[in-house]
């Protein structure tokens, strides 16, 4: 190693332990390698979010009873049963946010400058210098029609071209094509400058933005919002949401108070097929309504469907699953009476009742889908599927009292007492109206729209920002005008790109042939 390089390299190492300490954590802070380091680190904790299933999420019973006691323990302490929530996927959010602003007042400066105040002149040891570069001569003494002819060519494909007249600092070039400091000189140029896209340059800090948009926003719906999925029966009224919280191994339950009361009034299943089965592959939509009963604002009805959640007061209520115990929305029951033979047919609700012509009361109580005895020797559904359906019923005779009676679709036995004619009746279910037994809304609390800022502007804000950084580009063109000694001009053509390399070259080469056509000269080179 020769003198003046170590004299060169310990300067180096004095000025770097110059710096002060401050200084360089702020810059290890904005630095590049370590925002993506911190981005996959979040990454990778979401998608263990994902793997690991999360409390008040449907199904976290039976995982959390899967797991081992060292598991329980273990996830427990790690905080993954509610990563989002966790302290330190929090505070690599703010530290990652810290780490793009910083980077971005670094930075956007060096980028507004293209915009602001883009380099319009060149010498010709720098144009050449360009991976894209030509030098073409043009049959023609007159430096305005040579300028105009050039203008024109920018015109004609999107550039708008801008003349400059100045005295620039021309280097010369050594041997090995490096600056040759020793040869400065002052030459006048007129150089033509176009560009296009330029705005492409500042698309990495509206990726910025996008990004600070969507933690802000997924910060402000977990600090002050909550999910829960919540399992709606008709006919359950509850001003309630049970939530769970997870200390180490140990799982307790506890109740979220809301400021109104829901009612389950109604669910539905529209199926494709309605004599197939009540799984998500024959189902066209599920729909659950409510009532929602507010001491402040009155009473309202929400109607939620697969593709239509309902917003009211902070909370989103979504479709999440529906129960796979078969039930029925509404019963035909056929009826014979023993009197005479006559028949009639009765069409009840779920939760409904309905009146037979000599008066008889009859309400649907409940539905079986595979009617069984039970241990006890009650009656009970051996399956969620529809092999054996039966509704049970409570009827009330003119003057009698209520007595249960089960109507059978299937042909039962008169001599079994289950199946036998009650009330001077025999009865058969006839047809019914396929639907689950329960659907489970998932009900989002976001008092302050944090998931609507994170999702519509932080979200779909980050996907146009990627779109816009990485199918657009800025690319800028520059010829400079030289009289050459026999009296002529040649243009020394050269472009630049910040990204999509090849399709400028395409249109950069269509330039110079288009230039060179029109000036009817001939290229000296190119490269």
């Amino acid at each position: 190693m020769s003198v003046a390089e170590e004299t060169i390299r310990g300067k180096d190492r004095a000025e770097r332990r110059s710096v002060p300490l401050i200084n360089r954590f702020i810059n290890f802070l904005s630095s590049v390698r370590f925002g993506v380091t911190l981005l996959c680190v979040l990454v990778v904790l979401s998608m263990i979010g994902m793997i690991v299933i999360q409390q008040n999420v449907t199904g976290f019973d039976s995982y959390y009873a899967s797991l081992t006691p060292a598991e329980r323990v273990v996830y427990g302490y790690l905080g993954l049963f509610d990563i989002y929530h966790s302290w330190y996927f929090n505070a690599i959010l703010l530290v990652l946010s810290l780490n793009i602003v910083l980077a971005s007042i670094d930075r956007f400066p060096s980028a507004w400058s293209y915009i602001a105040s883009p380099k319009k002149t060149a010498t010709r040891p720098w144009l050449l210098g360009q991976k894209e570069n030509t030098v073409i001569s043009i049959d023609s003494d007159d430096e305005e029609a040579v300028t105009k002819l050039v203008e024109d060519v920018f015109r004609e494909n999107g550039y708008a071209p801008v003349a400059t007249d100045d005295n620039i600092r021309s280097y010369g070039v050594d041997e090995d094509g490096k600056k040759d400091f020793s040869k400065i000189e002052e030459v006048r140029a007129r150089t033509v400058f176009g560009d296009r896209g330029k705005w492409n340059r500042i698309g990495a800090y509206l990726v910025h933005v996008a990004l600070l948009t969507l933690f802000l926003g997924h910060f402000v719906a977990n600090q002050w919002g909550f999910d829960a999925d919540v399992r709606m029966i008709p006919g359950d009224i509850s001003d309630q949401i049970q939530m769970i919280r997870i200390d180490l191994d140990k799982r307790e339950k506890y109740n979220v108070q809301l400021p109104f009361t829901l009612e389950c009034t109604d669910i539905q299943q529209k199926l494709i097929d309605p004599r197939g089965s009540i799984s998500v592959t024959n189902t066209l939509d599920w729909r659950t309504q409510l009532r929602i009963t507010d001491p402040e604002y009155g009473v309202s009805v929400a109607d939620v469907s697969m593709n239509n959640p309902f917003s009211y007061r902070g909370y989103r209520f979504f479709q999440a699953e529906a129960s796979r115990i078969g039930s029925a929305r509404s019963i035909e029951l056929e009826i014979e009476s023993q009197t005479d033979g006559s028949t009639q047919k009765i069409e009840i609700p779920r939760r409904g009742s309905g009146t037979l012509a000599d008066g008889t009361l009859v309400e649907y109580d409940e539905f079986l889908p595979d009617f069984a005895f039970n241990a006890d020797g009650n009656p009970d559904t051996r399956s969620g599927d529809y092999n054996n359906p039966v509704a049970v019923l409570s009827v009330v005779p003119p003057g009698g009292e209520r007595i249960r009676v089960y109507a059978f679709q299937g042909s039962v036995a008169e001599n079994i007492p289950v199946g036998a004619p009650k009330a001077g009746y025999k009865w058969r279910l006839a047809d019914f109206e396929k639907v689950p037994f329960a659907h489970v809304l998932s009900i989002k609390y976001d008092p302050y729209s944090g998931a609507f800022i994170a999702w519509y502007f932080g979200g779909f804000g980050l996907i146009a920002a990627l779109g816009f950084v990485f199918f657009f580009s800025h690319r800028r063109v520059w010829a400079l005008v030289e009289k050459t000694p026999d009296g002529k001009y040649e243009v020394v053509l050269a472009g630049d790109t910040n990204r999509n390399h090849s399709a400028f070259q395409d249109k950069f080469a269509k330039m110079a042939a288009t230039l060179r056509d029109k000036g009817k000269g001939s290229a000296d080179g190119q490269n």
